[in-house]
């Protein structure tokens, strides 16, 4: 059904895909909680997070930006200027909203320096991967043999801090999140899952 792995040449052959939808933007909890009751109405949202990468050994910066999607809709929530809503709080605790991530444990030990959370309806797509017999379990290399696309990750070491996130930093953001979300929708589809 799908290649166990895929190489980074013929990685490079796929079409370049980005999320085209509309993305919303919150920095503050007032706006938060508005998008959450969106969110709340969806069953299955993509999931990620991003960091402002350290360059020093050791030092792990806290979570500076969390990305929701739908299939049309990306929520992208900045972090790194507010303190963790309850309204997003609550959203990871309700076991009927299906959130899929890759390598969530990851982003849920940086969550948790931010806020106390209690995780339920998380999905790993690497967990996904192995009834699949996939071997590649990075979310770009996923995409490709499940999707038939790739996605770019040219903005993977930029600032996630800055003051304003450039629309590259917005639109790559709400494609890691989307990708989840559509690779799941792809799966789910298969009868044998």
């Amino acid at each position: 059904m799908f290649e166990p792995s895929i190489s980074h040449d013929d990685l490079q052959l796929l079409p370049l895909v980005r999320f085209t939808g509309r993305i919303h933007l919150a920095e503050d909890a007032a706006r938060t909680d508005e998008l959450v009751k969106r969110l709340e109405k969806s069953p299955v949202l993509g999931f990620d997070t991003e960091t402002r990468p350290s360059f020093t050994k050791g030092r792990v910066n806290k979570v500076a930006l969390l990305q929701l999607s739908t299939r049309h809709h990306a929520y992208l929530f900045r972090l790194c200027k507010m303190n963790m809503p309850p309204s997003l709080l609550a959203l990871f605790s309700n076991p009927n909203i299906l959130k899929i991530g890759v390598a969530i444990k990851n982003d849920m030990d940086t969550l948790r320096r931010k806020a106390k959370i209690q995780p339920q309806g998380f999905i790993d797509l690497q967990s996904m991967m192995k009834k699949f017999d996939i071997t590649d379990m990075g979310l770009a290399k996923m995409a490709g043999i499940i999707l038939g696309f790739r996605i770019s990750k040219s903005q993977q070491l930029s600032n996630w801090e800055n003051q304003e996130l450039t629309e590259a930093q917005k639109r790559y953001a709400a494609t890691d999140a989307w990708a989840c979300h559509e690779i799941y929708r792809k799966l789910t589809a298969i009868p044998k899952v």
